[in-house]
């Protein structure tokens, strides 16, 4: 699981792909509403990671030990998500 949270971190949604759909390359109602889903969908998207790495550091080993993550860098980045991330759910938004 620490792996799936690395591999979506590492390959987190480009920005510049909703960059194409703002004004005056779209309509404005279009540039909102794209603007809008992007904003959802990174939220979600930081999530799905948190969740993951959350559920990867609650894993036990076959010795009942809690799994560790060597990285020191992945240790620190969910470290930050465990300490400051809270889960709003998505009709509270």
């Amino acid at each position: 699981m620490i792996e799936i949270a690395g591999f979506l971190h590492e390959g987190r949604p480009d920005g510049d792909l909703c960059t194409m759909a703002r004004e005056p390359r779209a309509h404005g109602d279009v540039a909102a509403q794209v603007e809008r889903f992007g904003r959802f969908a990174d939220d979600q998207y930081q999530d799905a990671v948190a969740l993951f790495a959350a559920l990867a550091m609650r894993l036990k080993s076959a010795g009942t030990d809690f799994v560790t993550v060597d990285d020191g860098n992945a240790q620190q980045f969910l470290a930050t998500i465990l300490r400051d991330g809270s889960y709003v759910p998505p009709e509270a938004k």
